[in-house]
């Protein structure tokens, strides 16, 4: 599936596991997992000790098991890092679904990146995602996101990093995200602008399952894409909450229907059972069914 500009390739990315490279065994569980993407993390989950070696034990994964129906994305080590720039060269080598950079500040930190991967002629497909967890990213998210706008634009996803955040502003770590949803909702607000997913930050408890799913609730209600995972018991609460429910199918279906009809077919709006429905509306279902179509593509169990 692509978006209707083809800059961006459309994916479900309901549920995104992070997965310590270095973790030999977490690793190999991937290959069980309902999950939708992976971030395979060579940054904060590997102790500095183990990042050179975290490279290797992830290429020996990837090239034994990787899933063509998972999304594989790695998070490398910041640019500014002493590991950042052989992290890049590296992965690009690997050549994952996308690479996602942490801490972006700023425009310039996405370009950095699209500029090397430009000069080691890495192949479109290869996108980019970034971390926004500053509060110079969440004052700039607008400015990051519009380097994905353009044609040559990598840049495919945003993900909000809420622990960071709160450790650099002492936000308190409240159920309900009461002080973090105006951050978030400008996150979104930026990524929607440029046709960016967006994907929820992490829940810290994956014990807590009423806690998680109320979380992914609010995140599905505020219009993220998907939620970042840090255990696999996290997975199908995910994929049922940032599925498609029947009401919604239902009446998708019937706009699509409708504007199939040849009475409708030049007309930009439709009275439809007292409802007026514009095509902006058929554009919506039309990426709501294909929605549906993908994952019933991925399976019963995802």
């Amino acid at each position: 599936m692509n978006s209707p500009d083809d800059r961006h390739p459309v994916r479900l990315r309901r549920s995104v596991l992070c997965v310590p490279a270095d973790n030999a065994r977490a690793l190999a569980k991937v290959a069980t997992l309902a999950c939708d993407a992976v971030i395979y993390d060579l940054e904060d989950a590997v102790s500095v000790d183990n990042k050179v070696a975290a490279r290797q034990i992830l290429a020996d994964h990837l090239a034994r098991e990787r899933r063509s129906d998972i999304e594989a994305v790695v998070r490398i080590n910041g640019m500014q890092t002493a590991f950042g720039e052989k992290d890049l060269a590296f992965v690009t080598a690997l050549a994952p679904d996308a690479i996602l950079i942490p801490k972006v500040e700023s425009p310039q930190d996405i370009q950095a990146v699209v500029d090397v991967l430009s000069e080691n002629d890495a192949p479109d497909a290869l996108r980019l995602w970034a971390m926004i967890e500053t509060p110079r990213g969440v004052l700039n998210a607008a400015a990051i996101a519009e380097t994905g706008r353009t044609r040559g634009g990598r840049l495919d996803c945003l993900v909000p990093g809420l622990n960071d955040l709160r450790k650099e502003t002492g936000v308190a770590a409240l159920p309900g995200r009461a002080y973090l949803v105006s951050w978030l909702m400008q996150i979104l607000l930026a990524a929607r602008s440029c046709g960016l997913d967006v994907i929820d930050a992490v829940f810290n408890d994956f014990r807590d399952t009423a806690g998680f799913e109320a979380e992914c609730q609010q995140g599905r209600d505020m219009g993220f894409d998907g939620k970042m995972l840090i255990h696999p018991a996290q997975i199908g609460p995910a994929n049922a909450h940032f599925g498609v429910d029947e009401a919604a199918l239902a009446e998708a279906l019937s706009i699509i229907d409708a504007f199939a009809l040849s009475e409708n077919a030049d007309k930009g709006v439709i009275n439809l059972n007292g409802l007026m429905v514009e095509r902006l509306h058929l554009e919506q279902a039309l990426r709501l069914a294909a929605r549906v179509e993908a994952i019933r593509k991925k399976g019963t169990d995802a």
